[in-house]
């Protein structure tokens, strides 16, 4: 099982909370759409291209994209698989996922450190996208508590590093 009982638990009733308190249809609908937003990072990795595409934001462009090389690298080839924690919907019987089951390790949360890296990548760089970049960052990360996939500490680990990355 996962280790860190005491604090898994309190992971697990603020998840549960969460469920509670923003479960609706229209989040049931809304949440995997976000979610889908920031899979394997496609978003960012578009509009690291078509700034890349753009002579003056060429250089930005180029930064989001070294941030999100690093993302990948730093999350998903090294932290996933040294910290192999399991996620939240594989320690909870009884959970209707809205998406399918990821099948790698949970801490850190991908889509969040992904979408911190581009978004400082561009706050760093002084472009001013960086502002809705940041709100869908956000977003992203919520939906990734909403939907039972990840732990709180998954996902502010992951905005860290993509900060930090970015």
């Amino acid at each position: 099982k996962e280790k860190g009982g005491k604090m898994v638990k309190v992971e697990l009733d603020i998840l549960n909370w969460m469920q509670e308190n923003f479960q609706s249809s229209f989040m049931d609908g809304v949440m995997p759409f976000v979610t889908k937003l920031g899979n394997s990072g496609m978003i960012w990795i578009l509009l690291g291209i078509i700034l890349i595409i753009i002579p003056r934001t060429r250089k930005t462009g180029l930064t989001v994209i070294v941030a999100l090389l690093l993302e990948l690298i730093t999350c998903n080839l090294i932290l996933k698989p040294l910290i192999a924690r399991t996620r939240p919907c594989d320690l909870v019987n009884g959970i209707n996922l809205l998406i399918s089951k990821p099948t790698d390790f949970s801490f850190p949360s991908g889509h969040t450190a992904s979408s911190f890296a581009a978004t400082f990548a561009l706050f760093f760089r002084k472009n001013k996208m960086w502002i809705p970049s940041f709100v869908l960052s956000l977003l992203i990360g919520f939906s990734r508590l909403y939907l039972y996939v990840h732990f709180p500490t998954d996902v502010i680990g992951g905005a860290i590093i993509g900060i930090i990355l970015g």
